[in-house]
């Protein structure tokens, strides 16, 4: 099966202590059995000793403030410092990159609640690009469904520069057949989710659905990630455009973000973006509560 990615995928590389949000802290961490294998043999007792085996999936017990066990002072992981990153777990190893299977092929990305991952797909103009980066063991399911047709039919109308941008936001949702959910039933979502920071309700409420701030190509460039990442397993047109509108409310709270700002900074854009993927993104519960508003 060949793995295809966008453009920027090549480019990333972990930040390590340069992260303000290091994904080490907050984090419960499995560890997957042939990385417990490893560990083992390595007969490193702190490595060891740091997993709890008592719950269902082995896991780093993180510290009381939060920290994975092996992140020192200066916000580096002891394992790869001391033994590589061949010993990292499958979980560290993988972070922040998502994967959806579909047909003969499956995709690879960034999950922007890294901090880097934010920094690259905001700054790439090119997320037309999507190349062959590999191949895996494995055959896709052939569901007679290509969502990669259908993502290319928006990507042309979300790139085409001479018309607004408010307008291409339109056009979209006219030929899908999607509304733009209002101010109250995007704020109501909003308030029916779960988060890890308490401080993030009171944040998404500045939701408006006709925000257009000062950076539109940030608006552009975070939609262009988000219908890669959640139509790329749809196998019909109908979960197609349930991807999609979760695409597009993801998109409309980050330009309401941007626009109750009022910066044009790509610093205040990828702390935006990250906070959004890390609330919701990573939660199948958000997750399905935003989608079934598309059904």
């Amino acid at each position: 099966m060949k793995i295809f990615a966008p453009g920027y995928y090549k480019k990333f590389k972990c930040i390590a202590e340069a992260c303000r949000h290091s994904c080490c802290i907050g984090w419960e961490i499995d560890v997957d059995a042939d990385a417990v294998l490893r560990y083992r043999a390595l007969c490193d007792r702190n490595i060891l000793e740091s997993i709890d085996f008592s719950a269902e999936a082995p896991h780093f017990e993180l510290r009381a403030d939060g920290r994975c066990p092996h992140l020192d002072g200066r916000g580096l992981c002891r394992i790869i410092c001391e033994h590589g990153e061949e010993y990292l777990c499958d979980i560290c190893r993988e972070h922040p990159r998502f994967y959806n299977f579909s047909l003969d092929r499956c995709e690879v990305g960034l999950g922007v609640s890294c901090q880097e991952a934010a920094r690259l797909v905001l700054e790439s103009g090119d997320y037309l690009t999507v190349e062959e980066v590999g191949e895996r063991d494995g055959e896709g399911e052939l569901n007679g469904f290509n969502h990669v047709s259908e993502r290319e039919k928006i990507y042309a109308v979300l790139s085409d520069l001479s018309i607004s941008y408010s307008d291409r936001l339109l056009d979209i949702c006219r030929r899908y057949g999607i509304d733009l959910l209002s101010d109250a039933e995007g704020r109501k979502i909003i308030s029916s989710l779960e988060y890890l920071d308490t401080e993030s309700e009171g944040i998404f409420s500045a939701y408006r659905c006709d925000a257009i701030p000062k950076c539109e190509k940030f608006c552009e460039r975070a939609l262009a990630y988000f219908i890669y990442r959640h139509t790329g397993e749809a196998d019909s047109l109908s979960d197609f455009k349930m991807g999609l509108g979760l695409a597009l409310f993801l998109e409309r709270l980050f330009a309401s973000l941007l626009f109750a700002d009022g910066s044009s900074e790509l610093s205040s854009a990828v702390e935006f973006l990250r906070r959004v993927s890390e609330e919701i993104e990573y939660s199948e519960e958000n997750i399905e509560i935003i989608k079934n508003e598309y059904l």
